[in-house]
Parts: structure tokens; C-alpha cells; sequence
């Protein structure tokens, strides 16, 4: 009998998850609350697998021998508390993908900065002509591409809900950007269930294999010691620290191991402190890989960025708009504001994930002329950032956060789209915020 698995969730790595399932030979089946999107239906229908949608069937679910759970799942659903209750194991996509290939994975994680780093060490290793795959919470699923696809590596972006399932997958090179609070809902709102769920990314890990982390995070720091470390670390940090193995001094900055080469900091592409930590990890990942200096000081260079980060829209009458629909925390919204040179009207709001807005208190005193409270629910922002006597307006589309942004920015200042807040109350995704954004701005 073949062993039987039962993918949940048949999003992108659900979907993928089940394409490599079927291909070595498993008894597949999937099933999604939701309904399943077209694109997804074709590729397992295309592929002869078995699926339902809006439901999910006990008897067809609670025989399986191993479970594959989409990284959305909580892990206190009522289906997975059931298949716990019976012991059967629940993995994640990445954990069942990492066992059917020996590429080297360049791993990813950190509260914020996670998606601009992992695209930029896919961009350079792409520019130095590596057969090189991207995948995790950016690019096709890790499984579908195993499964048709032979690349020597991967660079993956992984959230914390991705390392909750993972056991047995090991990370040749594990990058750790920043632990702040987030998500805290999901881990029964205390913090250390949250570093600890990141910290999986080293689990595994052994003298081969390189631990990249950012020097000054105060809870990076408090930790290290918690967990038995077993590869080599590699600290970054903006100033030139005892120990660290990437910095910038003096306008440059510095690589020192395993290649010592340094390049002008105005070289960058990416400009900010925030992206100075991802360009030092990215540097120091593909230096690691054995990548010649010539091709990661270019790579650096002629980076173009990642959509919804921070992405420059367009100029309307002096007005400068900004999105940053992927700011789906506060320390996010923090950068975003951290690097704002004009006085700025902020968009913010959406599904609160139990934030704490004090992180950003003192920089929207500074930086706004304004705000924008873009949601369902506004009462916590208003309780908090009114008493600051700024200008606000209340909306609940996107078209009206514009406008009303548009009224009260001055030309010379910022309409920044930053939202702190996951978008599910009135959007489908952060990029579907994004680019209706992106679109009503380009409509005024």
C-alpha cells in the first residue's frame, strides 16, 4: 500500500506540496476551507490528484499517515488538534520538499527585511550564473520546484509559521535578520514561543554550515546562548564590532570572511540603515557560496528592489506617494518612517495583530503632517494616535485613503502607505492593497 498523505491548504505550496507527493509515488489527497483558486485546481486536476474544497472531510483526512499543513493553518485548528490527538505527524511543505533534494538551501527569517534580503541573494547568485532556485514565502513553492526542476540551490524566505513544522531540514546557510514582536496571536501572545519558532532555522545545523545574524538585536543576543549552535557564526552590523564578519566604516563596507573585499557604501542599490543589514547578509551568504567579489560588489549595485517595499510610485504635483503595503507589523511601518526625508501623511490600519503602536509614537510625532486610518476597525488607532493633534480621516476603501491623503499633503511631502496591520479586513493579500494603491494614486 502506498503511504498516504494529506496536503491542507491548496495554496501555492499546498499545491506544490502535492504535485512532488504524487510524483514519489504517495497516495495524495488535498483539501482547502477555502475555495481553491483556478490556477491551482488546473495544476492538481493536470496532475490526476484528488481534492475538495470548502470542507474538509474527517474520514478522507484523519487516515493519513502524514499530514502537509499550509503554513496559514494555526496549529490549534480544530483539524490539526484532531490528527495530533491521533498522532499523526504534521509537516510543513518546506520539511517535506527539503528530504527529496541535496541542493544547498540559503534559509531566510527575521521579522522584517526577510523578502528584500532573500530576493537580493537570489539576485546575485542568479548574476553570477548559479543554477539557483527562489522559494518559501516568495517565488514557486520549494516542492514544485524539486519536483520539476533540478537546481544546486535554493534561497528561501521562511516565515515562523514555515519553521513551526520543520524537523529534519537543515539549512546550509541560515539567515536571522531581526526578532521583533509579531504574530504574537499565534503564539498564545508571548514573545519567547516566537523566538524560539524562529530560532528552528538552525536546528539541525552542523560545522559546515554558516549562521548569519545581525549583531545588535538586543533579543538575538539574549538568545544565543539558549540553543546549542553548532555552526560557524557570522555577525553583521552597521559599525565595526569585535567579532563581526560584515560592517560599514568610513562610507564603506566591509566583508571580511571567507573573501576580505569591501565596496563603497554608495554603491548600494538600497539605501537606508534597514537595507545596509540586508545588504551585508546578502554579501556575506553569497560570499559564502564562493561567489567572486567582482560579481557580488555588481550585484550589490544594480539591485532593483522588491514590490510593496518601500516602492517609489510616482510624483503627483510635488507630492511623493510611497508603498509599502508589505509593512505588515509596526517595526515594518518603523523603518519605513526611520527613512522618510519629508514630512510625511501615513495611510495606516487593517487587521491588528495585537499591535503595540508605541514602537512608532515618536517617529510619527517627527516625521508626520498627518494621518490615515484605513480600515474596518479604527478605534485602537484612534485611541492612540489622536491625543498627538495631527489632522486624521477615517476611510474604508482604498480610492477614499488617497484622496484623502492627497488633500492633506503639502507640496515637497510624502503620502506613505505603511499600514502596520495584515489586510485581510478589506483586501485579499498586501499586494492586492498595494496595487490598488498603486493604481488609485496613479488615477489622481
Amino acid at each position: 500500500m502506498a503511504k498516504r498523505i494529506v496536503i491542507l491548504g491548496a495554496g501555492e505550496s499546498g499545491a506544490g506540496a502535492a504535485v512532488l507527493a504524487k510524483k514519489k509515488g504517495f497516495d495524495v489527497f488535498v483539501s482547502d476551507m477555502s475555495v481553491i483558486k483556478d490556477i491551482y485546481k488546473e495544476l492538481l486536476v493536470s496532475k490526476n490528484i484528488q481534492w475538495e474544497e470548502e470542507h474538509h472531510t474527517e474520514e478522507l483526512i484523519l487516515n493519513a499517515d502524514e499530514v502537509i499543513k499550509s503554513p496559514g493553518i494555526p496549529n490549534d485548528a480544530p483539524m490539526i488538534l484532531k490528527l495530533k490527538a491521533k498522532g499523526i505527524p504534521v509537516i510543513s511543505e518546506i520539511e517535506f520538499a527539503g528530504r527529496y533534494t541535496n541542493a544547498k538551501m540559503i534559509c531566510i527569517t527575521g521579522s522584517n527585511g526577510k523578502t528584500t534580503t532573500t530576493s537580493l541573494i537570489y539576485h546575485i547568485f542568479k548574476s553570477a550564473g548559479l543554477n539557483v532556485g527562489l522559494a518559501g514565502n516568495i517565488g514557486q513553492s520549494l516542492a514544485l520546484q524539486v519536483a520539476e526542476c533540478n537546481y544546486d540551490y535554493y534561497v528561501i524566505e521562511l516565515s515562523s509559521f514555515q519553521l513551526d513544522n520543520m524537523y529534519d531540514f537543515r539549512a546550509n546557510i541560515a539567515v536571522l535578520m531581526n526578532i521583533t514582536p509579531d504574530h504574537l496571536d499565534r503564539y498564545d501572545h508571548k514573545m519567547q514561543n516566537y523566538v524560539d519558532a524562529k530560532f528552528r532555522i538552525i536546528q539541525n545545523q552542523t560545522d559546515e554550515d554558516a549562521f548569519i545574524f545581525w549583531n545588535d538585536d538586543p533579543i538575538i543576543q539574549q538568545e544565543l546562548h539558549k540553543y546549542g549552535i553548532h555552526a560557524r557564526l557570522y555577525p553583521f552590523s552597521a559599525i565595526k564590532e569585535e567579532g563581526v564578519k560584515a560592517y560599514a566604516e568610513d562610507h564603506k563596507v566591509y566583508f571580511t570572511e571567507p573573501m576580505a573585499f569591501n565596496m563603497e557604501q554608495e554603491e548600494l542599490a538600497l539605501t537606508g540603515t534597514h537595507n545596509l543589514y540586508n545588504s551585508l547578509a546578502a554579501g556575506i551568504s553569497a560570499n559564502l557560496a564562493g561567489i567572486r567579489k567582482e560579481c557580488i560588489r555588481a550585484a550589490l549595485s544594480d539591485f532593483k528592489g522588491v514590490e510593496h517595499r518601500l516602492e517609489k510610485v510616482t510624483r503627483v504635483r510635488g507630492i511623493d506617494f510611497i508603498n509599502d503595503s508589505k509593512a505588515t507589523n509596526v517595526n515594518s511601518c518603523w523603518y519605513a518612517l526611520q527613512s522618510m526625508t519629508t514630512k510625511t501623511i501615513l495611510i495606516l490600519g487593517g487587521k491588528d495583530k495585537g499591535n503595540d503602536y508605541t514602537e512608532i509614537e515618536s517617529l510619527v510625532k517627527e516625521k508626520c503632517s498627518g494621518l490615515v486610518y484605513l480600515g474596518l476597525h479604527n478605534e485602537k488607532l484612534h485611541d492612540f494616535f489622536d491625543k498627538m493633534g495631527l489632522p486624521v480621516a477615517d476611510v474604508q476603501s482604498m480610492k477614499d485613503a488617497v484622496d484623502a491623503a492627497y488633500q492633506m499633503a503639502k507640496k515637497g511631502e510624502t503620502v506613505l502607505l505603511s499600514p502596520c496591520c495584515a489586510s485581510f479586513d478589506l483586501f485579499k493579500s498586501y499586494e492586492d492593497r498595494g496595487d490598488q494603491f498603486k493604481e488609485c494614486v496613479r488615477n489622481l
